[in-house]
This record gives structure tokens, C-alpha cells and sequence, in this order.
């Protein structure tokens, strides 16, 4: 995004900003969802700004979220300034959510809202806010109705900001996550149907930190137990063609248990698997 794109966004988008900051600032309080990821922390920015110490961050600790992502996500809530607690979810643990439904992620964060209500009640605080924004509305998101259920409150979405302009305006306020890659949880890896295990998510997560090593942004590493498939951005295609970069790749995915390691011709795309699950739910 240049800086001429980020002007534009963010001037287009201004009335947005400060139907969002309206909202946050009329709340009594507020805890967020917190993962580190673009939109999570954009708002908890906002939050922060608008409530102060009246704002928490909610870290949930699963084995479907690399170690890194949370080690990011505790330095970026120091930087942001704002209260963090962590809680434990163990998502792994309901039958429903390891067999992988193509609803998988409605599992998770029923586990994940649940928390939040538990520890807003503790702390005393008003309201729960997720980071779903207002283009996730055009994505297979089971886990929204979930946030619905248990009645967290998405405030991008209602403000209507999208994706491009989030990442602008976190530009505009200098978070790092500006350009950070989507990162969806390791569980995203493993075909729907295909058993979640902790094993697995390790396998996954471990390859992935290889591949990023080798300094890899965008990109999957899809579990199909002896093979890994790699999708990567179109951008970086043409690195994985070069012989010795291509021969690292395979041996450190090899060393973390897979037998082959393919590349797929398609680019990666966010929301790639989701296309099967929503062809599945439309009617014959």
C-alpha cells in the first residue's frame, strides 16, 4: 500500500474512524478479543484511546495459534499500552470441534466468547468486542454467529470498515500490523473432516516458522498427512523456484515429519478453503 493509497483510504473512510470512535467512547468499558492479528489490534488501538484503562485485552492460549503469534500479541498490547489477561481455551477438547467440521470455527469461538463472558463478569466490564470487519460479511464465518449468540459486539462491521481501509488507518496510527499477512488458526491447515490434534497443529506450526525463517510472508502450509502442500502469494511464487531456496524448503518440512512437500500451482488466497464449505451449504 503507498502512501498515496493510505491518503486516499483514510480520507474516504474518515466518517467511518469517527463513527467507530463514537461507538467505543460510549461505552462505560470494554474488553477485546485479542489475537495480534490487523483487525484486533487496529481496534484495540481505538479502544485504547477512547477508554484507557476502562479497556482490557483478552488473550486466549490454544495450540491452534503459534507460539509466535502470541509472543507478538503480548508486545504489541505493551505498545499499545492496554491491560492484557490470557486465559486458557481448549477448543482441542470438545469432540465437535476436532473432527473439523466445515462449522469448526463456530466450536471455537462459542469456547473463546464463552471465556470473554466469563472474565467480564470478573472484571466488571460492559461489553465484549471482536475484530470481524465489515468485508468478512462476504466470507464463510461460522464463528459470527457464535460472537451473535453470546452477544459480542463487532464494531468494525458496524462502522462499516473494510479491510483495505483498517489496514490503512493502522498505517495512519503506526502499528506494525498494518502489512502484517492474514493469519488464520493452524486448525485452517488440515482439510475440513480431517481429525484436529495437537500433533498435527504442532507439525504445522513448526513448518510454517521454518518456511518464515526463510523469509516466507504469505503463505500456507495445508496438512495431507504424508504430503504437505504449499500455497504460496503470487508475489513470492517465483522465489520457491529458485533451486536453493526450493531444496531448503523441502528438507525442513521433511525434518518436521512430512514424507513429500508439494507446491501448489494456485496462488494462496485468504478464505481458499472456505470456497468448498460454502459450495457444500448451497441448496441442490
Amino acid at each position: 500500500m503507498t502512501d498515496a493509497e493510505t491518503t486516499e483510504l483514510c480520507a474516504v473512510s474518515e466518517p467511518k474512524l469517527v463513527a467507530l470512535r463514537a461507538a467505543v467512547g460510549a461505552c462505560r468499558s470494554a474488553m477485546v478479543a485479542f489475537s495480534g492479528g490487523v483487525d484486533s489490534t487496529f481496534l484495540l488501538k481505538v479502544c485504547q484511546e477512547q477508554l484507557g484503562e476502562r479497556c482490557v485485552a483478552l488473550l486466549a492460549l490454544s495450540a491452534s495459534i503459534p507460539e509466535g503469534e502470541r509472543v507478538e500479541a503480548r508486545a504489541l498490547a505493551g505498545r499499545i499500552g492496554a491491560r492484557l489477561v490470557e486465559v486458557d481455551s481448549k477448543e482441542l477438547e470438545d469432540p465437535r470441534y476436532a473432527a473439523n467440521p466445515v462449522d469448526r470455527c463456530y466450536y471455537c469461538k462459542t469456547e473463546l466468547f464463552s471465556l470473554c463472558e466469563r472474565k467480564r463478569i470478573e472484571l466488571g466490564i460492559e461489553v465484549v468486542f471482536d475484530g470481524f470487519n465489515a468485508d468478512d460479511r462476504g466470507d464463510w464465518r461460522p464463528g459470527h454467529k457464535a460472537a451473535q449468540e453470546k452477544q459480542v459486539r463487532s464494531p468494525l462491521a458496524e462502522a462499516g470498515l473494510t479491510k483495505p481501509e483498517i489496514r490503512a488507518w493502522s498505517h495512519r496510527l503506526g502499528l506494525p500490523t498494518w502489512d502484517k499477512p492474514a493469519m488464520a488458526c493452524l486448525s485452517s491447515r488440515l482439510p475440513y473432516g480431517t481429525q484436529v490434534t495437537v500433533e498435527r497443529l504442532m507439525q504445522i506450526g513448526g513448518a510454517e516458522h521454518d518456511l518464515r525463517s526463510l523469509g516466507l510472508r504469505q503463505f500456507r502450509v495445508r496438512w495431507h498427512g504424508e504430503v504437505a502442500r504449499i500455497e504460496l502469494s503470487a508475489e513470492e511464487y517465483q522465489r520457491m523456484l529458485e533451486p536453493g531456496l526450493r531444496e531448503q524448503a523441502s528438507t525442513a518440512l521433511k525434518r518436521r515429519g512430512f514424507k513429500f512437500v508439494a507446491l501448489d500451482l494456485e496462488p494462496f488466497r485468504s478464505g481458499r478453503m472456505n470456497e468448498g464449505a460454502k459450495a457444500a451449504r448451497r441448496p441442490g
